[in-house]
């Protein structure tokens, strides 16, 4: 004969089993409808990439240290900020390949951001200075990235592009910088290599200037200025001319 207390042990199993069953089925359930509920709410529709274009890169040589022009074929974004980055990394992947004629390591993950700024007029501030000194004018230490400039009251215009000549901020990274091959002609290449391809594919970038993790540095690997203001257009050599 069963001992009482195994009988009692047994139904209160066998009722736990049952009880812990349905909450396990419930919780399924659950589950399956928020998985059902996700698959829902995610996008029917690819993220549009952007459309191939011929780019123009000035690619450097250190066999006879010169720029040589390169059209390549690149997914390339209507904002101009953007667009300066992707050629760019573009640049400097081909320098990090293991063939490069011009070997820097870093690739495309060494260009941090690119900002295009109006550059200045001079006459325009001279007359402006006199009847409005307090006026806020965009500084390079407040960057816009791709350029656009704040919109005045009452205009109607949303992101309007800029028309004049414009100065393009480079921020490399420091990593970048700290692997950099040193010397003269190999930092010059480099810089000039930059900056002609930026004017080739941004004909309005007329100067170029450069940081380093968003702080401004003396040299990119104690030589090459990065202080100054480089003139883009003088950086696109003629055709098998040395910089």
């Amino acid at each position: 004969m069963i001992p009482r207390y195994q009988t009692i042990l047994f139904v209160v199993l066998l009722v736990a089993s049952v009880v812990m069953g349905m909450v396990l089925w419930q919780l399924r359930e659950r589950a399956h409808q928020r998985l059902l509920a996700g698959e829902d709410s995610a996008p029917t529709q690819a993220p549009e990439v952007a459309p191939a274009e011929p780019a123009t890169l000035l690619v450097a040589s250190d066999a006879d240290n010169s720029l040589l022009a390169q059209v390549q074929s690149l997914p390339l974004p209507q904002d101009p900020g953007a667009r300066a980055r992707v050629v760019l990394g573009k640049l400097l992947d081909l320098y990090a390949a293991p063939d490069a004629a011009h070997p820097v390591p870093g690739g495309a993950s060494s260009i941090a951001q690119v900002f295009l700024l109006p550059v200045p007029n001079p006459d325009h501030n001279t007359a402006s200075s006199s009847t409005a000194p307090t006026t806020g004018k965009p500084t390079l230490g407040e960057p816009k990235p791709g350029g656009s400039s704040p919109a005045t009251p009452g205009s109607q215009e949303k992101n309007p592009q800029p028309t004049g000549p414009e100065l393009a901020v480079v921020n490399l990274t420091g990593a970048f910088v700290a692997s950099h091959p040193s010397g003269l002609e190999t930092e010059t290449l480099t810089v000039l290599s930059i900056c002609g391809t930026l004017h080739a594919n941004l004909p309005r970038v007329t100067r170029v200037r450069f940081l380093v993790d968003g702080q401004p540095r003396a040299t990119l690997a104690g030589h090459a200025d990065l202080t100054r203001t480089y003139l883009a257009a003088e950086a696109v050599p003629t055709e098998g001319a040395h910089p």
